[in-house]
C-alpha cells in the first residue's frame, strides 16, 4: 500500500517584522504531527525555495517548514537589523505563534549560524539540527550534525536526511 503524497502548500505568518512567508509540507492525514516539526533556515541570497525538493520526502509523517527569512523572497524586511538576528527572531516567532513544542532544524550555509543560535535560545525545544556546508566549526554534541553541501544533489540524500531526523523507537 502506498502512502499518500503530503501536501505542499505556502502560507503567511506573522511574526515582528511584519509578514513572513513560507513553503511548507503537511502530512495528507492533517491533524496532529506524528514526529518532530522540522523548520528550514536558508542561506544569504536564497529564499525557502532552496528546501522545496526536500518537503515531500520530509513531510510524509511530520510538518516541514521552509522559511522565507526577513528581506528574502516573499517576507517583509528587517530594517536596521542584522540578518542572522533577524532570522533567529523570525523562527522563534513562528515557534511561538504555532505553539510548535518540539522541532528539528535544517539549515544551509549562513543559516546555520541562526540555527546554531536558535538552538542556544530555545535548547531542550530543539530536538535535532542538521547543517548543510555551514562555513563555521559546528558545536560540538550528538544534537548536531554537518554535512558538506555537495551531498545535497547526491541520489538519496533525502533519504539520508530523513534517516537523520529519525526519531528513535
Amino acid at each position: 500500500m502506498t502512502r499518500p503524497a503530503p501536501r505542499v502548500r505556502r502560507a503567511y505568518f506573522d511574526c515582528r517584522y511584519g509578514q513572513l512567508h513560507l513553503h511548507n509540507a503537511i502530512p495528507a492525514g492533517g491533524g496532529f504531527d506524528e514526529l518532530t516539526t522540522v523548520i528550514c533556515i536558508h542561506g544569504a541570497g536564497q529564499t525557502g525555495r532552496v528546501f522545496v525538493p526536500l518537503l515531500q520526502p520530509l513531510g510524509y509523517e511530520r510538518s516541514v517548514y521552509a522559511l522565507d527569512l526577513p528581506g528574502a523572497g516573499e517576507s517583509d524586511a528587517a530594517p536596521g537589523v542584522d540578518a542572522v538576528e533577524a532570522a533567529v527572531h523570525a523562527v522563534v516567532d513562528f515557534v511561538d505563534a504555532m505553539r510548535i513544542r518540539s522541532f528539528d532544524l535544517l539549515a544551509r550555509e549562513q543559516g546555520c549560524e541562526a540555527a546554531l543560535r536558535v538552538l542556544a535560545q530555545r535548547g531542550a525545544a530543539v530536538r535535532r539540527v542538521v547543517l548543510l556546508g555551514s562555513t563555521g566549526a559546528a558545536k560540538a554534541g550528538s544534537a548536531v550534525t554537518s554535512l558538506p553541501l555537495a551531498e545535497v544533489n547526491a541520489p538519496g540524500f533525502a533519504a539520508k536526511l530523513a534517516g537523520l531526523l529519525a526519531v528513535p523507537t
